[in-house]
């Protein structure tokens, strides 16, 4: 358990790196694209592009770190009006329906990604299944961060139980 606890967090911290190299790219793509097309008159065609997928990169590897660090939306204001008993269980809903959402942001990127990636990206020249990348990458760690945050709910209070 304690082996899972650990790698998550680090493949938490590389994937905020990730998401933050990520987002200083865009800002300087971004900042290129703004002077080539207003002072120079010349913006690169692939500027649009690659934009494009450092958002959403920045947007899915964001998303995965915060559900490591349980900064999900959540709706701690009912679950507080809970017994200690009801709490337990709102939470591990919660985790299971972000458990479920993530199989199926997995299932649709794979599955977007298959039929497309024979096209390409016409300023790229690579293929358009790179654009779901990050959100199968996303996906995955999502799913195995609901899975140790389940597993730590349910296990961890029974360890303590048997140490005491």
């Amino acid at each position: 358990m304690d082996t899972l606890i650990s790698v998550s967090a680090r493949l938490s911290r590389w994937i905020l790196v990730a998401a933050g190299a990520c987002l200083a790219s865009l800002g300087l793509v971004v900042i290129c694209g703004v002077v080539m097309r207003y002072a120079l008159n010349n913006e690169p065609p692939f500027i649009e592009q690659v934009a494009l997928l450092l958002v959403i990169s920045v947007a899915m590897f964001g998303a995965a770190a915060g559900v490591h660090g349980s900064g999900h939306i959540g709706l701690d204001s009912v679950a507080k009006l809970l017994p200690p008993r009801g709490r337990f269980w709102f939470a591990a809903v919660c985790e299971l329906l972000v458990l479920i959402f993530a199989a199926l942001l997995l299932l649709g990127s794979v599955q977007m990604g298959v039929s497309t990636h024979h096209d390409t990206i016409p300023t790229l020249g690579i293929s358009e299944a790179f654009r779901y990348l990050p959100p199968v990458v996303a996906s995955l760690l999502i799913i195995l961060f609901s899975i140790e945050h389940l597993l730590v709910q349910f296990i961890r209070p029974k360890l303590e139980s048997k140490w005491n």
